[in-house]
């Protein structure tokens, strides 16, 4: 373990250092005092000396300030639902809500008003007409979107709900199966529902292989669905819902081993979530690197983890991530986590490459008026949470055959007299320079030393995620992410792990013509070429920084990293991060 040191700063310019010793510290200030120095602090450069966990924790807290504001997230329970597989007659099952996913064509009904559907047919006979009754009264046509609830006596379950799957999705789809999960949760909190039976009115189009992707779609849905991140409120409600019953999709060992891959994704997108939501006086480098580090030693068995301190990034020669983070108090903290499968050979390397500014201000090109959204550039780190959300999904999933090297270079950018400037030249660990014409385009300049250190893994294929352009945003809206890449083989594969995962990405092109707005007339090149096109001129600077035999895709995230409408954070990507790992596993 290196020895940790403090670095004492005075007025004067002068610099002293100590011994880990409180002690030797404490000698030192008395033999200065008759300098007549009034201004002394204290940096520690390695907190991992302090070996109690609590007391790593204190003192993250004092380095970090983390304590401003006096908020502590409070220690939640995350959502527990058993899933199971019944083979009974739907209609004999007893409980709180039966719901019963409808498409457009399910909802039809004959010239008597009754519904063609045979489900639905019998459903509703079963309640004397109600169910066609309330469909036509509140124009319930199987629209997406769309939900009913009805309280019904004299059946087995207590309630009755129609959701509208639409159209409806096919059967690779699973979008539609989410969304069906979703409105489950949400009926589940309006009645305070301790368990709940999901069927479909009509299976048509799923084969035995689709029905176990659809129940773990429904699984995820109601999972993330029944989730609240309340740490910071001083008051909040529980979920009630315990258990939720599939009826006609499949069941046996394949069924229960994909529910319980699916709830092993919904806990990394939990973690993600809740790294986003966490303000930056809570979530620092240093914070951020704790979860890290949490994470390496919950699955010791497959992982290592590696926090590089500032001393540390310079000896790499990191001068573009340093740069960055050399305003901040707050010291910037390289992380490196490497999963190494429990057992057989390694077939495949790769790298997942997260952005982790726990805070952008925009330095001196400060981020100002209306739509700059300064007050949300806490999310600026969704690249870094969905990088250790599938982290710790893949340590409970352990894939064989693949090494995958989590990395985030965390920091914040801030304002102060020791910060980079406009006009500012920095030197990559690559030996490239780049002119700084604008300290806003922050996250590339931290990306470019994380992805040269990816190359120096030796993996084969790397996926950068960051929040990194408002271009991309501009493109796309706020539901899709923007991808780049020069490898098609690798945008195949990203695209298809996406579909699996319910998320959507699109594809841009890399113009190199482009670059031309890149070059500076002092340096290599600059960091911002302008508004016109901007997530393309971003994703080719990123372009500089990976070595030509490595595979490598990046994604803009700025869009789906959050929620406007629920005012939350989303946990992108870490569904689809996982499935692709998985699918360049021996698993």
């Amino acid at each position: 373990m290196a020895a940790a040191t403090a670095a004492i700063r005075v007025a004067a310019h002068s610099s002293l250092t100590l011994l880990p010793s409180s002690s030797s510290i404490f000698t030192k200030f008395r033999s200065i005092s008759h300098l007549g120095i009034t201004s002394i602090s204290i940096s520690i450069t390695n907190p991992s000396f302090f070996s109690s966990p609590t007391r790593n924790r204190r003192m993250a807290h004092v380095v970090a300030k983390a304590t401003l504001g006096l908020t502590h997230p409070a220690q939640i329970d995350h959502p527990k639902i058993s899933f199971a597989a019944k083979e009974t007659d739907l209609l004999e099952w007893k409980g709180d809500i039966l719901a019963v996913g409808v498409t457009e064509k399910d909802m039809a009904k004959d010239k008597n008003s009754k519904f063609q559907n045979l489900i639905l047919e019998k459903l509703d006979s079963k309640l004397g007409g109600l169910l066609s009754e309330v469909s036509s009264e509140e124009n319930f046509t199987g629209k997406s979107g769309q939900s009913t609830v009805i309280r019904v006596a004299g059946l087995g379950p207590k309630r009755v709900s129609l959701i509208g799957l639409g159209k409806g999705p096919t059967g690779s789809s699973t979008s539609g199966y989410l969304a069906l999960g979703e409105s489950v949760a949400s009926a589940a909190k309006a009645s305070q529902a301790n368990n709940v039976a999901v069927a479909l009115a009509s299976l048509e189009g799923l084969t035995p292989e689709s029905k176990v992707a659809t129940a773990s779609a429904i699984a995820k849905g109601t999972l993330l669905g029944t989730y609240e991140d309340n740490r910071f409120k001083s008051e909040s409600k529980k979920s009630s819902l315990k258990s939720v019953d599939f009826f006609g999709l499949g069941g046996g060992p394949e069924l229960e081993k994909k529910l319980k891959y699916t709830e092993d994704i919904c806990s990394g997108v939990i973690l993600g979530k809740e790294l986003v939501n966490a303000p930056a006086n809570v979530l620092t480098p240093a914070v951020l690197a704790e979860e890290a580090e949490k994470i390496a030693a919950t699955y010791s068995d497959v992982f290592t983890a590696k926090i590089l301190d500032t001393e540390q990034c310079k000896e790499l020669k990191m001068g573009s991530y340093l740069g960055v983070a050399a305003a901040s108090e707050n010291p910037p903290k390289f992380i490196h986590l490497c999963y190494k499968p429990p057992s057989g050979s390694v077939k495949t390397k790769l790298a997942l490459v997260g952005k982790g500014l726990t805070f952008d201000s925009g330095g001196y090109n400060i981020k100002t008026g209306p739509g700059c959204s300064i007050e949300l550039m806490k999310f600026d780190m969704g690249g870094s949470a969905a990088v250790l959300g599938a982290a710790k999904a893949l340590g409970q999933i352990k894939p064989l055959g693949v090494e995958v090297h989590f990395i985030v270079a965390a920091c914040e950018n801030m304002i102060s007299g020791t910060g980079m400037r406009p006009g500012d030249i920095l030197t990559a660990s690559n030996g490239k320079t780049i002119e700084v014409n604008n300290t806003d385009a922050e996250g590339r300049l931290t990306l470019a030393d994380a992805l040269v250190y990816a190359c120096n893994q030796g993996v084969d294929k790397i996926v950068d995620l960051a929040t990194l352009t408002g271009a991309c945003v501009v493109a796309l809206g706020p539901s899709i992410a923007g991808i780049f890449t020069p490898s098609d083989e690798l945008s195949k594969e990203v695209v298809a792990a996406s579909e699996v995962a319910g998320e959507k990405l699109w594809r841009l092109p890399m113009e190199e013509s482009y670059w031309d707005s890149m070059k500076s007339g002092v340096a290599d090149m600059v960091n911002t070429g302008g508004r016109q096109g901007g997530s393309i001129t971003a994703a080719l600077f990123l372009k500089q920084f990976v070595d030509e035999k490595v595979q490598w895709l990046h994604i803009d995230m700025a869009g789906p990293v959050w929620s406007d409408k629920k005012k939350a954070a989303t946990g992108f990507a870490i569904p689809t991060l996982v499935e692709w790992v998985v699918s360049n596993s021996a698993s």
